[in-house]
């Protein structure tokens, strides 16, 4: 099979075995492949697999047809439609995965949606649902919100009830944000003015946090999921008492098996039904084939995208 590989920071297709699904697993033809900052981190040697993951294959999530099933794999069929949650080990022609981070692809998403679906819609109710219990009619910021995490963010705390507010850099971006649910968009740059705010989804980190914190409702939570914009950060200890705040932090992928699993499954009960209604959607900024995985990577880091990069396997 083919596989996208990281050396020396360049990424390099090379052929490997295929692999054998080991038990609970199924074995995936990947049709198409969701690119995230954490691959490009991993990139550049800041971010590395978690144990049980190939050190050197990037990859988060990827999307499929079910081709084999391993030992008392029970969930799936052979040709069934799947979606997943990995480690690493994505970006490549098979992949074999624990059948609890896997998902049934609804009739109506493409192979495009699908691969881009699992990291930022599980990353995204994760961080608002289970770390933050955003509820019925509070009101959540959420950075970022044109990414791929921001775009999951603002549709399923719009669909919970929640008052949005959504920042993005430049107005280019606003009405397409605006489409997805926000009820208000704007500008990172003061956007403390638009608080108090019950949830802040912080997803660039350090940047933020003071305006996170001195915006924060009684009761509020912030919850870190992203430090692109820096790691270390003072916190006003007095400004989060007198609010009674909380700060949290979370991240997917130094999750053991069964906390990755219970994050996918919690998506496949709440999410999973928005999606096959078309209630809520995956917006995807482009696509490369995977022998084009250079460009596909320079398109991440470029800013002014909407959604998520995609790379496709011509199968």
């Amino acid at each position: 099979m083919r596989v996208v590989t990281i050396a020396e920071s360049a990424l390099v297709i090379v052929e490997r075995p295929d692999p054998v699904p080991g038990p609970g697993e199924v074995l995936i033809s990947v049709r198409a492949a969701g690119l995230n900052p954490a691959d490009a981190l991993q990139r550049r040697g800041f971010y590395p697999a978690p144990p049980g993951s190939p050190p050197d294959v990037p990859g988060l999530e990827a999307a499929g047809e079910v081709v084999a099933l391993g030992p008392g794999t029970s969930r799936f069929a052979i040709g069934d439609r799947v979606m997943a949650l990995v480690g690493g080990g994505g970006q490549a022609e098979l992949l074999a995965v624990h059948e609890s981070c896997v998902l049934k692809v609804p009739d109506r998403l493409g192979w495009a949606e699908a691969g881009g679906f699992c990291e930022v819609f599980i990353t995204a109710h994760d961080a608002l649902f289970t770390q933050a219990a955003l509820g019925l009619g509070e009101t959540v910021c959420i950075h970022a919100a044109a990414g791929g995490v921001g775009t999951a963010a603002v549709q399923l705390a719009r669909v919970a009830g929640a008052q949005v507010v959504a920042t993005v850099r430049g107005p280019h971006r606003r009405s397409a944000v605006e489409a997805l649910g926000a009820d208000l968009v704007v500008e990172v740059d003061g956007f403390g003015a638009h608080g108090p705010f019950d949830v802040v989804l912080e997803t660039l980190g350090a940047v933020n946090l003071a305006e996170d914190l001195t915006s924060l409702a009684s009761g509020g939570r912030i919850v870190v999921i992203g430090v692109s914009r820096g790691g270390r950060a003072e916190v006003d200890l007095l400004a989060l008492m007198a609010v009674r705040g909380r700060i949290l932090g979370s991240t997917l992928r130094a999750r053991p098996l069964e906390g990755r699993a219970a994050a996918v499954q919690a998506v496949g009960r709440h999410v999973l039904p928005l999606l096959a209604e078309g209630r809520i959607e995956v917006p995807v900024a482009a696509t490369f084939d995977v022998g084009d995985i250079d460009a596909a990577y320079e398109h991440l880091a470029m800013s002014g995208k909407l959604g998520k990069v995609v790379v496709t396997f011509g199968q």
